[in-house]
């Protein structure tokens, strides 16, 4: 049986020594702290998982503050992304990195997470025209 909403907890997921999370224009800034690696990939897919439960999530991984960042925690990004998509959802990341960017280019995935290099603006304020 799928969660009812009256079990999850409500508000933003609480933050933990590798994630916490906050508002953004018009996204939500989950901030990476620290070594991701077997041991803590599974603070951060816990803080991702309440992220992208319910809702339209738009994420952005912010991973500049990262130290180190191995195939555990890539599993934990593919798995939040593709329930954000699922949600109709994004989930985007922001590295300023050359290590993280040769470790998405070695595992075949800087198309699925092409890396920015400072978080996005917010939606524009005016008509285009």
């Amino acid at each position: 049986m799928p969660p009812q909403p009256h079990d999850r907890p409500a508000g933003p997921p609480p933050a933990n020594p590798y994630a916490h999370s906050h508002p953004g224009p018009g996204f939500t800034v989950v901030e990476v702290l620290g070594e991701i690696d077997m041991a803590t990939a599974g603070a951060l897919s816990e803080h991702l998982d309440a992220l992208t439960s319910d809702g339209v999530p738009q994420l952005v991984v912010d991973l500049r503050q990262v130290e180190f960042f191995d195939c555990s925690g890539l599993r934990v990004l593919c798995r939040a992304e593709r329930r954000a998509r699922e949600h109709g959802g994004t989930l985007r990341l922001v590295s300023d990195q050359p290590r993280i960017h040769r470790l998405l280019h070695a595992c075949g995935l800087l198309t699925r997470f092409p890396p920015l290099m400072d978080l996005p603006p917010g939606p524009a304020s005016g008509d285009d025209g």
